[in-house]
C-alpha cells in the first residue's frame, strides 16, 4: 500500500504545502513524517503520512509521535522563559545562586544566560561517562557542578548537545522543587493538551515511530572532531538504537529525548508566536517573550565550526538560518526535526520525521513546506 498521500488538514490558501510534504514522501527523503503549522495561535496546516517503521508494517498515523532529539531544548528553553516571567530566575545570575555546589572549580561567575546560550564552557564531560549514565539524573549534574569549564564562560558558544538540558534542567528543580518534564508537563503540556514528552511513560510506547539513523559518513560519529568536539559528541556517542528503549524514552533528557509530534511542537511554540497567549490562556507576557530574542552571543561556534548566532536559548536569524523576518526564534534535532518561530507573523512551523538525514541540527527537507508557508502569507 503506498502512504505518500498525506492525511491530515490544510487551509486552501496553504495547499503547496501539502504538496511539499507529499513529494518528501514520494520521493523517498521521507519515510514517515509530520508538519504543522499554527497563525495567531490556529492551526492552520497539521499533516502526517508515511510509515512508522523501516520494515513499513505500522503507518504513522496522527497520534504517532517520535524522538526529536535537539527539538526538546526548545522545551527546556520555555521553561525557563516561563520562570524568568514570573520572576523567580534571573537570567543575569550566577548559576550559583540557584545550585550552589555548581561554584566549584572556577564556575562561581557563569550566568543562567550562559548556560542558555551554550557559552558556559560546560559542552560535555571530562569524566568518561556511558550511554547508560544520561539515565542517571544526579550523577550527569553532579559531574557538571564539579567539573571545570571547557574554555572562558560567556566568550565563544560550543554547542551544549546533551549536557545543556541537564545544566538547565538543573537549576528548575532547584527553583521548583520538581524535575522539568514534571514542569513542563503540569505547566505547558497538559494545559495546552500537547503531545510532548520529557521523559515518556511506557503506556505510550506503541505509538512511537522508529528513528531510522542517518546514512553513511552522515551521523555525528562521522563527524571530524578536535579534543572539545570529541568530549562533547563522543563521550558518550550517540547511539540512535538508544531511542527505541524503555530506558531512553522514559528518563528525562532535556537537551536529546522529547517525544511528540509536529502538531505538539507548533501548539507549544505558539506561546511564544502569540505573545504569550495560546488556547485563549496567558501563560507568559509578550515581553517575557521577547526575551528569547535577546543577542546573547555569536561568532563561530566551537563545535558546529561555523557562524551561529544565539537569544536566549534559541538559535537566532543569520548565517545558519536566514529568514524573512529578524524576530524569529528556531532550532532542530540531529537528523532533521525543526521548529521556526515568527513573532512578526504570529506563526509556528514545526516538522517530525523518522528517516534521519545528516545534519545536527535540522536539515533541508522541511523548509519545502515552510517555503511555501512563507509565500502564501506573504500573499
Amino acid at each position: 500500500m503506498a502512504r505518500d498521500t498525506a492525511e491530515g488538514f490544510v487551509q486552501d490558501k496553504y495547499g503547496a504545502a501539502r504538496a511539499a510534504f507529499e513529494a518528501n514522501l514520494a520521493n523517498g527523503s521521507d519515510l514517515g513524517a509530520s508538519f504543522c503549522a499554527t497563525l495567531e495561535g490556529e492551526v492552520v496546516v497539521d499533516l502526517w503520512g508515511g510509515w512508522a517503521d523501516a520494515a513499513r508494517t505500522k503507518s504513522w498515523d496522527r497520534d504517532t509521535i517520535v524522538n526529536v532529539y535537539s527539538t526538546t531544548k526548545t522545551m527546556t528553553f520555555l521553561c525557563a522563559l516561563m520562570l524568568a516571567d514570573r520572576g523567580l530566575l534571573d537570567f543575569d545570575a550566577p548559576v550559583a545562586r540557584y545550585w550552589p555546589e555548581f561554584a566549584a572549580n572556577g564556575k562561581e561567575r557563569i550566568k543562567v544566560s550562559h548556560l542558555m546560550a551554550h557559552s558556559a564552557g560546560l559542552s560535555g564531560w571530562r569524566e568518561p561517562i556511558t550511554g547508560a549514565d544520561l539515565y542517571d539524573w544526579e550523577k550527569a549534574t553532579s559531574l557538571l557542578a564539579a567539573q571545570a569549564p571547557l574554555w572562558e564562560p560567556g566568550t565563544k558558544s560550543g554547542y551544549h548537545a546533551i549536557t545543556q538540558g541537564y545544566l538547565i534542567g538543573e537549576v528548575v528543580r532547584r527553583i521548583r522543587g520538581q524535575t522539568i518534564g514534571t514542569f513542563f508537563k503540569k505547566e505547558v503540556a497538559e494545559p495546552l493538551k500537547a503531545d510532548f514528552w520529557i521523559g515518556l511513560p511506557a503506556s505510550e510506547d506503541d505509538r512511537v515511530a522508529e528513528l531510522i539513523p542517518p546514512p553513511p559518513g552522515g551521523a555525528v560519529g562521522d563527524m571530524e572532531m578536535d579534543e572539545i568536539g570529541k568530549i562533547t559528541l563522543a563521550n558518550p556517542g550517540i547511539d540512535v538504537a538508544a531511542t527505541r528503549t524503555r530506558a531512553w524514552r522514559g528518563a528525562e533528557i532535556p537537551a536529546a529525548g522529547g517525544t511528540g509530534n509536529a502538531r505538539s511542537i507548533a501548539r507549544v511554540h505558539g506561546v511564544l508566536a502569540n505573545g504569550g497567549v495560546m488556547d485563549g490562556k496567558r501563560f507568559m507576557s509578550e515581553a517575557g517573550c521577547r526575551k528569547a530574542l535577546e543577542v546573547q552571543i555569536e561568532g563561530v561556534d566551537l563545535i558546529f565550526k561555523a557562524p551561529a548566532k544565539f537569544g536566549m536559548g534559541f538559535g537566532l536569524p543569520g548565517p545558519m538560518v536566514p529568514m524573512p523576518h529578524q524576530d524569529s526564534l528556531f532550532w532542530g534535532g540531529y537528523g532533521g526535526s525543526l521548529i521556526i518561530i515568527d513573532m512578526d507573523a504570529r506563526t509556528t512551523f514545526a516538522y517530525a520525521m523518522n528517516k534521519m538525514g545528516s545534519g545536527t541540527v535540522g536539515d533541508q527537507r522541511a523548509f519545502g513546506m515552510i517555503g511555501a508557508m512563507w509565500q502564501a502569507l506573504a500573499a
